[in-house]
């Protein structure tokens, strides 16, 4: 029995995890304690759960709070999301004891779980009221979210028009989407990820592909340095 929050689940030992003492061999101290508590049955295996929660609700406290403001998630609500990344990232660690290979620490290991639910859900969570459309296109606001001095309007203008020329001609429709998204739009990546069925690292890719492009763009046309394009 597990607890997950104010919810009570009934989760059976890893049948291939196998008993206490072959889930603990050959793994570091720490970790052959918690696979074989977790691998156990009775009082220990209980405890062991209940620790084990208690880690993953902190590491998602934890990283919900930071990614809180962007999001405008706040107090009730956001511990609610906490506790639903915890609780699926228990089920799963629970579920795939048996995968565990001690490549790394059983807490390195089940932090991973926590932090792709908590993506996951942070995620979601966005696209539940999220204010701007995926592909609205407001570049007039994008001056103030770079904090350009309005002393130098006809500098920025001619700069912010070559840039939107670029990214109407330089980018593929998806370096396109994302670019206004992320950049234009300041759609949180997590939200994106959830949107495109993506991952965070092809955004990543696709966003810096689409940078890299735009900078070389800048550069040809002399609204940047050459230089500048080459390091990006």
């Amino acid at each position: 029995m597990e607890y997950l929050g104010s919810i009570v689940v009934m989760v059976p030992a890893d049948s291939e995890a196998g008993g206490t003492r072959d889930v603990a061999a050959g793994f570091d101290p720490e970790s052959a304690e918690w696979l074989g508590e977790l691998a156990g049955t009775g009082p220990r295996r209980e405890a062991a759960l209940a620790r084990l929660h208690g880690m993953l609700v902190r590491i998602a406290q934890g990283e919900v709070r930071r990614r809180g403001p962007r999001l405008q998630i706040t107090g009730p609500e956001l511990d609610d999301v906490a506790y639903q990344a915890a609780a699926d990232a228990m089920v799963a660690i629970t579920s795939k004891l048996g995968q565990f290979r001690g490549e790394s620490r059983f807490t390195t290991w089940a932090y991973k779980f926590v932090m792709f639910e908590v993506s996951a859900k942070v995620g979601r969570h966005f696209w539940r009221n999220p204010g701007v459309p995926l592909d609205a296109e407001d570049w007039d606001r994008l001056p103030d979210r770079f904090g350009f001095d309005p002393a130098q309007q006809a500098e920025w203008h001619d700069l912010l028009g070559a840039l939107h020329r670029a990214v109407d001609q330089e980018l593929t429709a998806r370096q396109r989407k994302v670019f206004v998204a992320i950049v234009l739009n300041a759609v949180p990546l997590d939200a994106l990820v959830i949107e495109l069925g993506s991952n965070r690292n092809a955004i990543y890719k696709t966003l810096f592909d689409a940078r890299r492009k735009l900078r070389a763009a800048l550069a040809a046309n002399g609204y940047i340095g050459d230089d500048i394009s080459r390091s990006s």
